[in-house]
C-alpha cells in the first residue's frame, strides 16, 4: 500500500465531552448542546449544532447564554469522560494488538497487517472499526488513515469535513495533499512556529517539505526534520504499547464562586488528591513531590511543594501533607478563584526501591483499601467513595 508497508490510523472522537453526556441523555442528541468546565467557567466542547449556532470554544458561560441563548450547557463531568474514554480504548485494543493513546479522546492505532486479517483494504477496515466503535459504545468518531502519525493526524483532521468519517492520505501521493494544506493545520505547528515560518515565506505543507534537512534544522531543530519525513510518509514515530509514565500530574479547577472559606478549599482540594491518585494507581506509578496551588481572585498564584521519603498513591497519605502545605500559602482574608495539586517525581511501581523500614502490611492493607475504592467507582461512578477531609458546611 505504501512505499515503507506501514499504515497507521489514527481514532478521534468527535466533540468527545458532548458526545459522552449524549450517550448517557439520548434526548440531547440533535440539539444544540455544549460542555463548560465548570459552573461558571468556558465552552470547552460544542455538538454540531451548537458550532452552527455559532457557540465559540472558550467562550465564558454567561456570554454564550446572553449571544445564543437557546444553547443547552451542561457541566463538565470528567469521572464520567474518562471511564469512557476507557471503554474507547479496550475496544480499540481488543481490535488492534498495537493501540498508542495519545489522549482521553485520541489513539493511534496500527492497521499493519489487519487488512489480511479482517480480510478487506484499510480503507473499509477504518469504516468498519469507526461502525464498530458507533454500534458497541455509541461514539461517533473520525478515522485518519496514513503511512505516519504525522500524515493519519492530518487526515483524521479532514476526516472530520468527509461524509462517513474517514479520510486516507496514500504517502505516494503526499505531496500534492501538502500543497492545499496550510502550514497551520500540521500536528505540532502552533502559533509562534507558524509565525516563525510565515516570516520565512512557508505558508503551506507542501513549502515546508521541500526545505532541506539542514534549513530545518537550522530553523526549528531536528523537531522540523522529523516533521517533514513524517509528512513525506515516512514512519520515523512508532506506534507503541509502551506507557511512559507522565513527569507530573496536575488536577486544577475553578471554584463554583469566589471564597475565603477553608473548609470549601480543602473539599476541592481533596477531590484533586482523589482523582490525580486515581490517575496514578491507574498506570501503575507513584509520585514523591506532592504540590499545592491557590489561585486569588487576582490570578495570583500561591504554591507549595514537599518532597517524600517514600512515594505513594494514596489520597489518605496525600491530603494529609497537601492541608499542611494548605496552611503554609493559605490566608482567610484573600478570595481564591481555583485550586489544584500537582505530583511530580512520578515512578512506575516496578522502579520503586525497597525502604528499609517499609510496612508491609500498613502497605498490603493501602493496596487493598485503594483496590475497592477504585472497583467501586469504576462500576457505580466517580466520588461514589467519599476520601479525607469532607465537611458539609461549606458556604461563606
Amino acid at each position: 500500500m505504501n512505499k515503507n508497508n506501514n499504515v497507521i490510523a489514527l481514532v478521534d472522537c468527535d466533540s468527545f465531552f458532548v458526545c459522552c453526556e449524549q450517550k448517557m441523555r439520548p434526548e440531547l442528541k440533535g440539539k444544540p448542546v455544549s460542555v463548560i468546565s465548570n459552573k461558571n467557567g468556558c465552552v470547552i466542547s460544542r455538538s454540531k449544532e451548537a458550532k452552527k449556532l455559532g457557540v465559540r470554544m472558550g467562550e465564558p458561560l454567561f456570554m454564550a447564554k446572553k449571544e445564543h441563548p437557546t444553547g443547552i450547557y451542561v457541566v463538565a463531568n470528567h469521572g464520567l469522560y474518562a471511564t469512557i474514554s476507557h471503554q474507547v480504548m479496550d475496544l480499540l485494543r481488543d481490535f488492534s494488538p498495537t493501540v498508542d493513546v495519545y489522549s482521553i479522546d485520541e489513539a493511534f492505532v496500527e492497521f499493519t497487517g489487519l487488512s489480511k486479517l479482517y480480510k478487506m483494504d484499510y480503507i473499509r477496515l477504518a469504516k468498519f472499526l469507526r461502525q464498530k466503535i458507533k454500534d458497541e459504545l455509541d461514539i461517533s468518531v473520525s478515522i485518519g488513515v496514513s503511512s505516519s502519525k504525522t500524515l493519519a493526524k492530518l487526515a483524521s483532521d479532514k476526516a472530520k469535513n468527509v461524509y462517513g468519517g474517514v479520510y486516507y492520505i496514500n504517502p505516494d501521493l503526499a505531496l500534492e495533499e501538502m500543497k492545499k494544506t496550510s502550514i497551520e493545520e500540521i500536528w505540532g505547528i502552533g502559533k509562534n512556529l507558524t509565525r516563525l515560518l510565515h516570516s520565512s515565506g512557508i505558508i503551506t505543507a507542501y513549502e515546508l517539505v521541500t526545505k532541506s534537512d539542514e534549513w530545518l534544522d537550522k530553523k526549528i531543530g531536528i523537531h522540523g526534520k522529523e516533521m517533514k519525513h513524517e509528512l513525506l510518509g515516512e514512519t520515523v514515530s512508532k506506534v507503541t504499547n509502551e506507557v511512559k509514565p507522565p513527569k507530573s500530574i496536575q488536577n486544577t479547577k475553578a471554584l463554583g464562586e469566589f471564597t475565603s472559606n477553608i473548609n470549601t478549599i480543602k473539599n476541592e482540594l481533596n477531590r484533586h488528591i482523589h482523582t490525580s491518585c486515581r490517575k496514578l494507581r491507574h498506570i501503575g506509578a507513584k509520585s514523591n513531590l506532592i504540590g499545592v496551588m491557590l489561585r486569588t481572585k487576582d490570578f495570583k498564584v500561591y504554591y507549595a511543594k514537599k518532597m517524600l521519603d517514600k512515594p505513594t498513591c494514596y489520597e489518605w497519605e496525600v491530603s494529609d501533607i497537601a492541608f499542611t502545605l494548605l496552611e503554609e500559602i493559605y490566608s482567610p482574608d484573600i478570595l481564591y478563584r481555583s485550586t489544584g495539586v500537582v505530583m511530580e517525581g512520578i515512578k512506575y511501581d516496578s522502579e520503586e526501591q525497597l525502604f528499609l523500614f517499609n510496612n508491609e502490611e500498613q502497605e498490603t492493607k493501602n493496596q487493598n483499601l485503594a483496590a475497592c475504592i477504585d472497583k467501586l467507582e469504576s462500576k457505580f461512578g466517580k466520588n461514589i467513595i467519599k476520601t479525607g477531609f469532607t465537611h458539609q458546611n461549606v458556604q461563606n
